[in-house]
């Protein structure tokens, strides 16, 4: 589901496509944007994104979660309970009205958290995305060109449907460096980055 927040308001849902007529959407800041999603009804088990000023709505899928917890707790056992990860959580990175809510990110020992109660991205290590089949296009594209520019040291998409982890280190100048490809099965080794810890991939579901 994609609300677009240019001059109409869109809302795409089954084939079906609804618009609303908007003032100053450009206008409009990060914050005013999450405030009015607030009062629009939002579907239950679906996440919210701002993705360059447009509002994606991804429904949550069992293989979606399943990846997402195995990730989670391979942090947990790698670092304790009391690692600060997050899923789904808020944090706005650079680019033009980027309020992103990564699968998981892994935040930095120590991190404080800002005015607005709120993960700031310069102390994010680690970022996980799940592909879904909808949103796959963000996660490769403006998801990662934005990741590079806060300098996240180390971001891997997994990918159900190609059974394969892409792992980006080396943040510079807006791109990563390095660009491996992994199949699941393999070991994701990232103990030479500052994440420290090497994933099993053998259970990461298919779909």
């Amino acid at each position: 589901m994609t609300i677009s927040l240019d001059r109409t308001e869109t809302i795409e849902t089954d084939g079906t496509e609804m618009a609303e007529p908007t003032e100053q959407r450009n206008e409009l800041s990060l914050d005013e944007l999450f405030r009015q999603l607030e009062r629009m009804p939002t579907p239950e088990g679906y996440k919210v994104e701002i993705v360059e000023g447009a509002v994606y709505m991804t429904p949550q899928r069992d293989v979606h979660w399943q990846t997402i917890r195995r990730i989670v707790r391979a942090l947990e056992d790698h670092f304790g309970m009391d690692v600060l990860v997050t899923s789904d959580v808020r944090i706005t990175f650079p680019g033009e009205r980027n309020g992103f809510a990564p699968d998981v990110a892994k935040i930095a020992d120590g991190a404080e958290k800002d005015e607005f109660g709120r993960w700031r991205h310069q102390d994010v290590e680690f970022i996980a995305e799940v592909i879904s089949k909808g949103t796959a296009p963000n996660d490769y594209g403006p998801k990662k060109t934005a990741y590079a520019l806060a300098e996240v040291p180390v971001y891997m998409i997994a990918d159900p449907y190609l059974a394969r982890c892409r792992v980006f280190t080396d943040p510079q100048d807006g791109d990563y460096k390095i660009d491996i490809t992994i199949a699941y099965g393999t070991p994701v080794d990232l103990t030479h980055t500052v994440v420290g810890i090497t994933f099993s991939t053998e259970e990461f579901p298919r779909d």
